[in-house]
């Protein structure tokens, strides 16, 4: 049933920041509820699309118009943006997307369900496994949230079980979110130019716990389990899940199986048997990981193992994610330009023995030394690029001297297709090219999607040259000391 109008917003004046895919969707939900609504943007052209919904349209707002009772905030939006600061100051109420359709999900007669998921990485990959368990199982459930779809209109089309992503900015920007079960995955350094610092970037992802049912803690990463313990209430349920055989109250491995100690009528000698290693797609301990934390959401609400097992064998990944791409002359090319940060690409790095690494982008305040560290013993070559290269570059010198690199410069007519070559020549029979960034892909790249497609894009004409791989006639490379190394195809 869809939700209809909310008289606890009707004829309040608000003022919606921010006109993206977030920002319509709230200004149409204010706009169906009777409230008077305000968007501004800088971007006049979004500001252009909202033509007609019955929302005013003012851009470049400063400030809140006098009279203005709420604004409520795009999820990208830093506090310390002038119009927040000033909205702020004048006592008017600043919350998010998540917080709003909160406070309209509790007005229903039946609310829906809040299985919550964040964390640095996985988010999107546990969420839609998350959705396609609950809908093994029969229930009108629906990912939504980071993953694309706002939450506040899942409410408005009436789903009954939500499987949410939350981002830390969606976090900062709600009070009153209380999950029926929520998970946080793992924590490792990314935007911490909009946070600050590890301990406020926690924080923000550690409300997700506050007044939880179910807190799920993954018990292999050390900042999850400390926030599970550090925001969970009382009275909540805690569960952990990880790669190890699970201890009771857990979720984990049994050789190739996944299976469940924490819901069952005794954990002290029980199990249930949820999967196999071979039902979780992609393929990769990480993912593993996610479908463990995803099985524990589900099972906190009810579902069977047998809707777990079937959610897994059905879910079918998204794009850019670990995405095998093809092969060229015995080399493998795999899109992971959702590895946005150094935690991500480690993900994907360990999933592969001989690596040729495209790596670079924006790193948002991240480190890269721990990265480069574990991984230097897997790595053919390096293949860098983008605004942080020198960073990438500094610490492959510190911490793998013998690899060689190349690095593309901006002015290549098209960078990737640049890169891609320069990959395929130092990789060998065998090999993985592999494009898992590390980094933020706005200083090149409209999105990480942009980023994976112009990638593949590369692949595929790679795939049309009938005699594989030319090697590239730009410079050849060279080890990050600076000291070249006689060629396209150094050793590792």
């Amino acid at each position: 049933m869809t939700a209809g109008a909310e008289p606890w917003l009707a004829g309040r004046r608000v003022l919606v920041a921010g006109a993206g895919v977030t920002g319509r969707s709230v200004a149409a939900a204010l706009v169906a509820s009777g409230a008077e609504v305000t968007v501004t943007d800088a971007d006049a052209g979004r500001l252009a699309e909202l033509a007609g919904t019955g929302a005013a349209l003012v851009p470049g707002l400063a400030e809140p118009q006098a009279g203005t009772d709420l604004v409520v905030t795009s999820p990208g939006w830093r506090p310390t943006s002038p119009l927040l600061v000033a909205a702020a100051a004048a006592g008017v109420e600043v919350i998010g997307e998540i917080e709003l359709a909160w406070r309209m999900a509790e007005r229903l007669p039946e609310p829906p369900a809040w299985l919550v998921v964040t964390g640095t990485n996985g988010k999107t990959t546990t969420v839609c496994m998350l959705e396609s368990i609950l809908r093994a199982a029969g229930l009108d459930a629906v990912a939504c949230g980071n993953v694309g779809l706002p939450v506040v209109d899942a409410i408005r089309a009436g789903h009954r079980v939500l499987a949410v992503e939350l981002s830390s900015f969606q976090l900062h920007w709600q009070s009153s979110l209380r999950a029926d079960a929520a998970a946080i995955l793992n924590l490792a350094e990314d935007h911490l130019d909009w946070h600050g610092s590890m301990d406020e970037y926690g924080r923000a992802k550690g409300r997700v716990h506050i007044g939880a049912r179910t807190v799920v803690h993954n018990v292999d990463d050390e900042w999850s389990t400390r926030l599970a313990h550090e925001f969970a209430a009382p009275g909540s349920r805690k569960v952990g899940f990880g790669l190890g055989v699970p201890r009771p109250g857990e979720l984990g491995l049994v050789e190739d199986l996944l299976v469940d100690r924490a819901f069952v009528a005794d954990p002290t000698t029980a199990a249930e048997e949820l999967a196999v290693l071979a039902d979780v797609r992609p393929a990769g301990p990480h993912n593993v990981s996610n479908a463990l934390a995803a099985a524990a959401l589900a099972r906190a609400y009810g579902v069977s193992a047998d809707a777990v097992r079937e959610g897994l064998r059905t879910f079918q990944p998204g794009a850019h994610r670990t995405v095998p791409v093809g092969e060229v002359d015995g080399v493998h090319y795999v899109n992971d330009s959702k590895a946005t940060n150094p935690h991500a690409a480690a993900g994907s790095l360990r999933a592969f023995e001989s690596v040729v690494w495209i790596a670079g982008g924006q790193l948002k305040g991240a480190r890269v030394d721990e990265l480069v560290d574990e991984v230097r013993g897997r790595l053919r070559g390096v293949v860098l690029l983008g605004v942080d290269a020198d960073v990438f570059a500094a610490s492959l010198a510190r911490h793998a001297p013998d690899v060689p690199i190349t690095r593309v410069t901006p002015g290549d007519d098209e960078p990737m297709i640049a890169a891609v070559r320069a990959a395929g020549a130092m990789a060998r029979p065998g090999d993985v090219v592999l494009l898992a960034p590390a980094a933020a892909s706005l200083d090149m790249y409209r999105s990480y999607a942009h980023r994976g497609d112009a990638f593949a894009a590369a692949v595929t004409g790679l795939l049309a040259k009938p005699t594989g791989l030319a090697r590239p006639t730009g410079p050849e490379p060279e080890h990050p000391s600076g000291q070249g190394v006689g060629g396209a195809t150094g050793g590792r």
